[in-house]
């Protein structure tokens, strides 16, 4: 059975000027101990797929469909029970930390809080649990700055003792929505290779939200690609960077700028994003698309098998060149 399964997940949020639909009948599963990212442009649903799982949609959106933890729904529950979910079954990291973290509470207030309500423990058990944590993240002197303020800490630190917080119960989903954002080159991948030797060492499964593929390349075993809050494409990661099976990917990872090719010039995708009030009535990407034919606009393309994994596009793979 699979630790996480999402079927045909709709995301709405009611609007002045309408309805708009961030997600459009989403489904996806990751075993326990594996990793999946979920990649595409900047209002592709990647954040509010996230938010939907987690429970943590704005009061103006609703969600439909099903989210399975271990086979049992949890789109819909109570918050009270709901909250218990994440905190030992699941997780998430935010894009800024200095947002997430309360910055008139040390650092040891807020992770003693999380270990006292769920877990029982004493407040010298909680402190100690909250040490050995930040010295799992790697954070240098852990036993005097877990009572340091948030504001004391670097972007980095701060990220840290993030990942901190979130894996304090030991959940066995953890979910980053862009973590490393706001970071520099080199602490980015700093982060991510924390990350990655933390999902081996604690044994969870790990989503991963970005619109980098030259971090996902690195750091999970599937992607799923989203435009326009639908599935363009989902496989494991080797074969989908080897040979994409989606226009839409296909041009992501031509964006990407490479050091092996002595092209000075970045390649952009034409075009702009979709409006998520007026969709096209086919396949969200068609406005963009260079293999792009009549029925493209008109009738939306239907998950298909695609070698390894899936697809969603009109197009057979052996045309995409």
């Amino acid at each position: 059975m699979a630790l996480l399964k999402v079927e045909n997940l709709s995301v709405e949020f009611q609007t002045n000027d309408g309805a708009v639909q961030a997600v459009k009948d989403l489904s996806f599963e990751l075993e326990k101990g594996h990793s999946l990212a979920i990649v595409g442009e900047s209002g592709s649903g990647k954040s509010q797929t996230a938010f939907s799982i987690m429970g943590l949609l704005a009061e103006n959106g609703r969600s439909s469909g099903r989210v399975l933890i271990e086979g049992k729904d949890i789109l819909n529950l109570p918050i009270s029970e709901l909250n218990t979910y994440r905190a030992e079954k699941m997780a998430m990291i935010f894009q800024d930390p200095m947002t997430s973290l309360n910055p008139y509470l040390r650092v040891s207030e807020q992770m003693v809080e999380v270990l006292i309500h769920h877990r029982g423990m004493s407040k010298r058990e909680a402190t100690a649990r909250a040490i050995a944590m930040l010295d799992a993240v790697r954070i240098p002197e852990a036993k005097n700055r877990v009572h340091m303020y948030p504001h004391e800490f670097s972007g980095g630190m701060r990220q840290r003792v993030m990942i901190a917080m979130a894996l304090l119960c030991e959940p066995e989903l953890l979910i980053a929505d862009e973590p490393t954002t706001a970071l520099d080159v080199t602490v980015q991948d700093q982060i991510m290779s924390l990350l990655g030797d933390l999902q081996k060492e604690f044994q969870m499964s790990l989503v991963l939200i970005t619109h980098d593929l030259g971090v996902v390349a690195q750091s999970c075993e599937k992607v799923l690609v989203l435009y326009g809050g639908q599935m363009m494409e989902y496989d494991d990661i080797k074969p989908l960077f080897a040979r994409p099976g989606h226009p839409y990917t296909q041009a992501l990872l031509s964006a990407i700028p490479r050091l092996d090719q002595g092209n000075d010039a970045l390649n952009a995708i034409p075009g702009n994003p979709p409006n998520m009030m007026n969709m096209p009535k086919g396949c969200p990407f068609s406005p963009r698309c260079e293999y792009v034919v009549d029925h493209c606009r008109t009738d939306r393309a239907i998950v298909v098998p695609s070698g390894s994994g899936l697809r969603a596009c009109h197009k057979p793979k052996e045309e995409l060149v």
